[in-house]
């Protein structure tokens, strides 16, 4: 395969990728009032070519964390679409058996260990695997991703500063979307990049437009290398925005908290349109080849919401599972 060839499967790869993550999301928006999902919910529509592109540019034997924000991360790397939903519907084919909800995926044998809502719960974690990995020569490389709500939290700095004093093999990819749910950056951080202070902690800083999926993607190819040959943890601070509200379906732009036009900006930056016009312009790829790929999708995310609805609820002999006891001497 030629490598314009190869250049045009990526693009295609990470569109349909997209595209999928977005499909599902506004599905769940859009049936969420039919209370047949109660758990808490937090969209990541306008955020998935962080996601996406950071997937595509690592290996399958390398893992990721998670946070509140976690569906398009899960899908990215692998996760069944049909467990996820599932999961929502509390059912208990889900992927953590139908007792954790949105905010607590995971899909070990894809590589994706877990979510939390505990904002930086996952960064610890994350780390101790990278050191783990290390400590057993494995060639593998560990992903955690947060917000910039969470570099408030002394926790990550922690981490920063451990995984860099070891020279560990981890990846902290910062979705900058400029909100710790409805107060804006400038309100809680001085006037300095974030990723500066992650390269004071001795990390290699990266930078970037987190809604252009292939500048994503060169990013962490970039960077994954880097960890990779022992050169030590990587920070991405890559910027983006999120369209629905902190937590929920809704649009929340009337609450007035984003300057006026901000909403607006970001959407006009859509990292689904940014492929599609690639697709359709550069690779000449036709309307009708387009909507074949939306239509398999939606068959797709229909498939997955008439499994959940059919699923049965976890049963009481599972009251149980996952809960651990001390072994009596």
């Amino acid at each position: 395969m030629n490598t314009q060839s190869k250049n045009d499967d990526i693009i295609y790869s990470l569109h349909r990728q997209m595209l999928r993550i977005r499909v599902l999301e506004e599905t769940l928006a859009s049936r969420y009032a039919e209370w047949k999902m109660r758990c808490p919910m937090h969209l990541c529509i306008g955020q998935e070519a962080i996601a996406v592109g950071v997937a595509a540019a690592l290996d399958k034997s390398d893992v990721f964390f998670s946070n509140h924000r976690s569906h398009g991360h899960y899908l990215a790397k692998g996760g069944d679409m049909r467990s996820l939903v599932a999961e929502l519907y509390g059912k208990r084919t889900g992927c953590a058996g139908g007792r954790g909800g949105s905010m607590h995926l995971i899909d070990i044998d894809n590589g994706f260990l877990g979510s939390t809502p505990i904002v930086g719960g996952t960064v610890p974690l994350a780390v101790g695997h990278a050191w783990a990995a290390k400590l057993n020569a494995q060639n593998s490389v560990t992903v955690v991703f947060f917000g910039d709500g969470c570099f408030e939290e002394g926790v990550l700095h922690e981490s920063m500063n451990f995984a860099s004093l070891h020279k560990l093999p981890v990846l902290f990819v910062c979705e900058n979307n400029g909100y710790s749910v409805y107060t804006s950056l400038k309100e809680r951080q001085p006037d300095r990049a974030i990723m500066e202070i992650a390269r004071a902690h001795g990390l290699t800083g990266w930078s970037g437009n987190g809604n252009s999926v292939q500048s994503v993607y060169h990013i962490t190819c970039k960077a994954e290398q880097l960890a990779r040959k022992g050169a030590g943890p990587q920070f991405l601070e890559l910027f983006t925005h999120r369209w629905r509200e902190h937590c929920g379906p809704e649009d929340d732009d009337n609450l007035e908290y984003r300057e006026e036009g901000e909403l607006q900006y970001w959407m006009g930056q859509d990292p689904i349109k940014e492929t599609l016009a690639l697709l359709m312009d550069d690779q000449g790829l036709d309307s009708n080849q387009l909507d074949l790929m939306l239509k398999e999708i939606e068959e797709e995310v229909a498939d997955a919401f008439m499994f959940a609805e059919q699923s049965a609820a976890p049963g009481a002999e599972t009251l149980e599972n996952g809960v651990y006891k001390a072994i009596d001497d």
